[in-house]
């Protein structure tokens, strides 16, 4: 009986083993139907290129002011932004690849804290979120100072993604800034 305990456990603690711990999770649709893999959880951005490849793409045609985007690596240090998105959103894609598209301006080199939360289809809302961070919406990039909500972006940039960011990050915006008229 030993044995074979052994022979089944000892396989099932290598896989375990081999499992990273703090790893995005990939979840795909419900329905079983085709499309970009839903990741959730603090994410990278080099787990999200790496899960859907098209977001690559995008960043690379994506239109910046780049006047803009080169101000970002000059704003006052001691910020945090917080963008709370999903993998399957075209919001979410189009937003996000443009504001890599500004970092990549700066050479990914800014004052500020960046943090990437991905939210999955079925619950955009997660009781968690919808408590602390009212989220309604993805995605939302959300500016802090101090601990403080500034002001925050709502899933489509106004005036682009890297002008509303700085404008928020410097002080010229608060608020929240959308395209949506009922927020």
């Amino acid at each position: 009986m030993r044995t074979s305990l052994r022979r089944t456990l000892v396989p099932f603690l290598v896989l375990c083993a081999a499992v990273p711990l703090a790893a995005p999770t990939a979840v795909f649709a419900a329905d079983g139907s085709e499309g970009p893999p839903v990741l959730t959880g603090t994410v990278s951005r080099e787990q999200v290129e790496d899960a859907v490849p098209a977001w690559v793409a995008k960043v690379v045609e994506a239109q910046i002011d780049e006047g803009d985007a080169g101000a970002l690596a000059t704003v006052e240090p001691g910020a945090s932004l917080t963008i709370y998105f999903g993998t399957w959103c075209s919001d979410s894609a189009r937003e996000v690849s443009r504001f890599w598209r500004a970092l990549d301006q700066v050479g990914g080199l800014v004052p500020f804290d960046i943090e990437y939360i991905a939210v999955d289809r079925a619950d955009k809302r997660p009781p968690e979120l919808a408590e602390t961070v009212h989220l309604l919406y993805v995605p939302t990039f959300i500016v802090r100072r101090e601990g403080q909500e500034v002001g925050r972006v709502v899933e489509t940039s106004p005036n682009g993604i890297e002008t509303d960011l700085l404008a928020l990050l410097t002080g010229r915006a608060s608020g929240v800034l959308s395209t949506r008229e009922d927020l």
